[in-house]
């Protein structure tokens, strides 16, 4: 999610004046005007050729449906990533345009001499003011989009207007919508008491989580987890966790994001004295080229909440999670997925 939150200043004024004038020079005198997940009246140029991601989630969202027209990642993929990807996945890294760890700057985006900016994720006031500073000191039309699981297919559906490709953006809302209804009228049939308590786990040490209701932790919740985390740990979506509040949450499942820690979770006697830990109730989340849960919090998560769904309900739910894994990979991410990459990917993603 990127998150707008310093507009660094342009270096020298001419420049950027320069910059702009060859940035309108390219544009065609057509523009559609589209409402954003915001409620903003936003000019789109026509057609829209090169496209600025704000953040990791619109890097994502955007190479799943106009591969060849991204500008670059916030961070190149590694390798291992690049190869669960298809054409156009190799970019370059422009860095994130705000939020935390923020390292781009206008005259980066001036440069690349976008047709329109893109942020996937927050469409409150804050963001709304932010954004508006960005298109007001650029000139580059700026779209924010929301990125929160149920509204990713409105998202979609916005994103392939703007960008002149309806029928490729219907597609995937489409199959967004499908699964998540399937996920829902699923759980309609389990108890609220036989929803598992759940905890996930986040960084390398496990530490750090989610607040119930964080954007960081839907896909957990979508997908019938009660989030043990709850509200009560302070303000912000990310939360530390202590290792004796956790043993108070008493979790009946832990879904782990980092590798590292899950390969030594049953032999550290800490996280050994868990429950969920003695009884084998810990999972990885399938990691390439994306991990399938919280980050980036993006359309990833849609396969994410699938998998944890059949997992958790295995009686309620009816997914083929392998079919529906190459289904996923082909239409989101233009790669067919290998027997051996889809082993890999699911080598881990079962309770142990």
């Amino acid at each position: 999610m990127a998150i707008f939150a310093r507009v660094q200043r342009v270096g020298v004024a001419v420049a950027v004046v320069g910059l702009l004038c060859c940035l309108e020079s390219v544009r065609t005198v057509a523009a559609l005007e589209l409402m954003d997940g915001a409620g903003r009246r936003v000019e789109v140029p026509a057609p829209v050729m090169r496209v600025f991601p704000a953040g990791p989630p619109a890097g994502l969202v955007l190479y799943s449906l106009v591969p060849e027209r991204l500008l670059g990642w916030t961070r190149t993929p590694a390798p291992e990533a690049l190869a669960y990807l298809g054409p156009h996945a190799d970019k370059p890294s422009l860095g994130w345009l705000g939020g935390r760890g923020s390292d781009a700057n206008l005259e980066t985006l001036l440069r690349l001499r976008p047709d329109l900016v893109v942020d996937v994720g927050m469409t409150s006031g804050t963001y709304v003011s932010l954004a508006e500073r960005v298109q007001g000191a650029t000139g580059v039309p700026v779209l924010l989009l929301d990125g929160h699981l149920a509204a990713l297919p409105a998202s979609y559906r916005t994103l392939g207007r703007a960008l002149d490709v309806p029928a490729l953006a219907e597609a995937r809302a489409a199959w967004i919508e499908n699964r998540l209804r399937a996920v829902t009228d699923g759980l309609a049939r389990v108890p609220e008491a036989a929803r598992p308590k759940v905890y996930l786990a986040r960084g390398t040490t496990g530490l750090e989580s989610a607040r119930a209701g964080a954007i960081n932790v839907e896909a957990v919740e979508a997908a019938g987890g009660r989030n043990v985390v709850g509200e009560a740990l302070g303000g912000g979506s990310l939360v530390t966790v202590s290792m004796e509040q956790l043993l108070r949450f008493d979790p009946d499942v832990i879904v782990v994001l980092d590798p590292a820690l899950f390969a030594r979770m049953g032999d550290d006697p800490l996280w050994g004295a868990l429950r969920a830990v003695r009884e084998g109730k810990v999972v990885l989340t399938p990691q390439l080229p994306f991990p399938w849960v919280d980050y980036p919090p993006s359309v990833n998560r849609v396969m994410g909440v699938i998998w944890l769904a059949q997992l958790l309900f295995p009686a309620q739910m009816r997914f083929d999670i392998p079919a529906e894994a190459r289904d996923f990979y082909r239409l989101f991410y233009h790669h067919t997925l290998s027997g051996a990459e889809l082993d890999a990917l699911l080598a881990k993603a079962a309770f142990r």
